[in-house]
């Protein structure tokens, strides 16, 4: 199965034009859409997630009209936004019961067993008692991983999962993502470079509404080889040289920045040629220098 996106747009009726005709092709596996906060990834999702209503274009997984039939692609979205509420003094089991209710599971043995094996999917089955107010952020994302996967989705949008979260949840929230996307379609939404480096087999980079890339993580950094150039240099000197030089990034390394900058040719002045990542596509792309 796959889901095909073609000029996807909507404009808010104050005027931010939130996508711009934004074409997709996204098959089964994991699939991130890399931008920055206010990029237009949430509006993407929420329209594939049937919550807002596009301007125009089309968006099909596989004979499902996702714009025209909500009521069927409901029947296979599994859905993660990026808040959600729980109901408050209420067990994980019992919310996961009352949410597969709500899915349409009216038989009880067969709702027990479902609830009680994706507990156990997503490490939640030992504290299936507990009440969701009383979890951390990794567990609350795990058990909403717990909910969207209820029903056997084809389909699982994931919006900013792992803002928050310590090193040691985010890794096991990935694990668990990775497993689910070798047999769903998942779309990971995230300004997170690292989250779509280690989890994504194709991704997209996305800004003020726009495609800007889409195809592999190791094509997208091919797209730079031979045009990223390291110096690291005092703070005092910053501004003059993002004056002379297109300056995609700089971070803080031992106390100094380190600056990369973007050029088809050589530059002197000190500079280094080093490999592209992911992260240096993303600014040059954001930046719009390559």
């Amino acid at each position: 199965m796959e889901l095909q996106v073609e000029n996807l747009s909507k404009t808010y009726p104050n005027g931010v034009q939130a996508l711009r005709e934004v074409s997709l092709k996204i098959p089964m596996g994991m699939y991130g859409l890399l931008g920055p906060n206010g990029a237009g990834k949430s509006t993407f999702m929420r329209i594939l997630a049937t919550l807002q209503q596009a301007d125009s274009g089309s968006a099909t997984l596989g004979t499902i009209d996702m714009l025209n039939q909500p009521h069927e692609v409901r029947q296979v979205l599994g859905y993660l936004p990026q808040e959600f509420g729980v109901y408050p003094r209420t067990s994980a089991e019992q919310m996961l019961d009352h949410l597969a209710i709500l899915k349409g599971l009216s038989n009880r043995k067969e709702r027990k067993e479902i609830v009680s094996a994706l507990l156990q999917r997503v490490n939640l089955y030992e504290h299936r008692r507990k009440n969701l107010t009383g979890y951390s952020g990794g567990m609350r994302q795990r058990f909403g991983i717990a909910q969207a996967l209820l029903g056997g989705p084809k389909l699982l949008i994931v919006d900013e999962p792992t803002a928050g979260l310590d090193p040691g949840e985010r890794n096991r929230f990935y694990n668990l993502l990775a497993e689910i996307g070798e047999q769903t379609i998942v779309i990971l939404s995230t300004h997170i470079v690292q989250d779509v480096k280690e989890l994504c087999t194709n991704m997209a980079i996305i800004n003020n509404g726009q495609v800007l890339f889409s195809g592999t993580p190791d094509a997208a950094e091919a797209t730079l080889a031979g045009k990223i150039w390291a110096k690291s240099i005092a703070k005092a000197d910053l501004a003059d040289y993002q004056s002379r030089y297109q300056v995609i990034s700089t971070k803080l390394v031992a106390g100094r920045p380190q600056i990369h900058a973007y050029s088809s040719e050589p530059i002197d002045d000190g500079f280094e040629a080093v490999a592209p990542d992911l992260e240096d596509v993303f600014f040059s792309k954001i930046h719009a220098v390559a």
